[in-house]
């Protein structure tokens, strides 16, 4: 029989999945309610699923204070997504800012279209808020190539993103990079789009 993990039940939808399929929330000392990305902080737990709806529902149906039998402080709808947003868009900009350090990230467009006809970057951020004529260029290039890209940030986040002004391309070399960028990505696109 194979072993698939600790499973957990989300507290809106009362859908069960694997733990490192959903969202962990903890109680600080002074009972703030504390996201916990990466499910390492210490105390009980309560999960939701990795969506806006399930993290909104359980925020206005008051079922973090049922988990934690209490009252719970931080725990509204709007201030949990924009912290999750937040929080969500950080891990992705600390592994961007390393790759950078490190050497491993092409901006702008001529220079990554550049980059993919010489060496294939491992995947690409595209700004949301990029011309349709330039994204319809960039995207071929990459779809013929076989990388991936993701289009979650407009130009000025984008640029901050890799302490730079506004970008409408960026690309991380294949490498050690790659692989946490995509989790995370995939992450933040999910809890928006609810797995579509």
């Amino acid at each position: 029989m194979v072993e698939t993990g600790p499973e957990r039940t989300c507290i809106f939808c009362r859908t069960t999945r694997g733990k490192q399929e959903l969202l962990r929330f903890v109680l600080s000392p002074d009972r703030l309610l504390v996201p916990d990305l990466l499910a390492k902080l210490p105390g009980r737990g309560a999960y939701t699923c990795m969506a806006v709806s399930c993290v909104k529902g359980a925020a206005e149906k008051k079922q973090f204070s049922r988990a934690f039998k209490g009252e719970v402080r931080g725990g509204d709808a709007a201030g949990l997504v924009n912290q999750l947003r937040t929080r969500m868009e950080e891990r992705i900009a600390s592994y961007l800012s390393l790759a950078n350090k490190a050497g491993k990230v092409s901006s702008g467009t001529d220079m990554v279209l550049e980059r993919m006809k010489d060496r294939l970057p491992g995947f690409l951020f595209i700004a949301s808020d990029i011309s349709a004529d330039i994204g319809q260029k960039v995207k071929t290039q990459a779809e013929r190539n076989g990388v991936e890209y993701c289009t979650l940030f407009d130009k000025e986040k984008l640029g901050a993103l890799i302490g730079k002004e506004m970008r409408v391309v960026v690309a991380i070399q294949v490498g050690g990079f790659i692989g946490p960028l995509k989790q995370e990505t995939a992450k933040l696109r999910n809890f928006f789009e609810e797995g579509r």
